[in-house]
């Protein structure tokens, strides 16, 4: 046996502490005895919200922007008595409703904002009032390296990012001497989540999913994810998903529940579909610069409204219409 042994010397730690531990061998565990069965998966959002969404679950939720995000599971979630959960992503509209609600005590936090018109005013209440205990920083593209070094099965995966920065200060990532070339590499930890939800373009009943556009870090999430919950624009006969099985971004072994739900990313956008709701979204933006218009929200687009078909029936088929993208023109 060798005695040449050698340490790797950290040079600089983030100051903020780890909010999910890394448990490799628990993950593995996890997915052995998860059933691989070819089952009929589908159900509405509240069953699957009720079925695999516990109380104090670290959650994640996929999407680019207002991009594919899962609004129906959203406000599904929204409406469930489930309570102290933490968060990692980025977030735009459905961080806001999630943080509204008072569901979150802790965020891995990569981007919380409103694009175009600047910072939420929801996660600035939350956080200066004390109702999110932690807020861990991330970039966006280390939370995307943290998934992908889960679903590797690895503790941490090394990369180039937030080094020197104030975002790897108040990050839980580390800083070591590379034992090959000398440099500071930033090692990110694995990001294993309790749930995951994803929105995509279609999928098969047993949860085969295809995305149309921007994957972002879908792949990566449900690898990362012990349940998952997928909504799907459209649910497609088996068939359709094997003519192009290359397009197969997640496959079905990952997926716990496939809900049907058009304009499921409703007042965002979806790729090649339909576009997002510019009007809706400046109404929001508006609401929430006050914590009683913001309620004033909640309670006419999320709690006074049973499920989803009743949001499309509230926001009108002339409207969805409006928003869908003329595939004609757009040949």
């Amino acid at each position: 046996m060798s005695s040449n042994k050698s340490s790797v010397p950290i040079v600089a730690r983030g100051e903020a502490p780890l909010l999910q531990p890394i448990d490799i061998d628990g993950m593995r565990d996890h997915f052995r005895a998860k059933s691989k069965a070819l089952v009929d998966k589908r159900m509405t959002e509240e069953q699957a919200i009720e079925r695999f969404v516990h109380s104090g679950d670290y959650l994640g939720i996929e999407l680019y922007g207002t991009v594919r995000c899962p609004m129906s599971l959203t406000r599904a979630l929204v409406r469930s008595s489930v309570e102290g959960l933490r968060m990692a992503g980025q977030g735009v509209h459905e961080a806001d409703l999630l943080i509204a609600s008072g569901k979150f005590e802790a965020i891995d936090v990569t981007y919380i904002g409103q694009e175009v018109y600047g910072v939420s005013s929801v996660l600035r209440r939350a956080v200066e009032s004390g109702q999110i205990k932690r807020v861990v920083e991330w970039s966006n593209g280390a939370i995307s390296w943290r998934f992908k070094a889960a679903a590797m099965g690895v503790p941490f995966i090394p990369a180039r990012v937030m080094l020197g920065s104030d975002t790897f200060k108040y990050s839980a990532a580390q800083a070591i001497q590379c034992p090959f070339t000398g440099q500071t590499i930033c090692l990110l930890p694995a990001l294993f989540l309790d749930v995951g939800m994803i929105h995509v373009s279609r999928a098969d009943k047993y949860g085969n999913c295809q995305i149309d556009g921007v994957s972002g870090f879908a792949g990566e999430m449900a690898r990362a994810s012990k349940r998952l919950l997928i909504s799907a624009e459209q649910i497609v006969d088996e068939d359709q998903i094997r003519e192009r099985p290359d397009r197969t971004l997640i496959p079905y072994y990952m997926v716990d529940a496939v809900v049907e739900a058009p304009f499921g990313s409703w007042p965002g956008e979806m790729a090649g579909a339909y576009e997002r709701d510019e009007e809706h979204y400046r109404m929001f933006v508006k609401a929430t610069k006050s914590a009683e218009a913001t309620q004033d929200y909640m309670r006419q687009w999320v709690y006074g409204l049973p499920d989803h078909a009743a949001l499309l029936e509230k926001v009108g088929t002339q409207r969805l219409e409006a928003l869908r993208i003329d595939r004609g023109d757009a040949s």
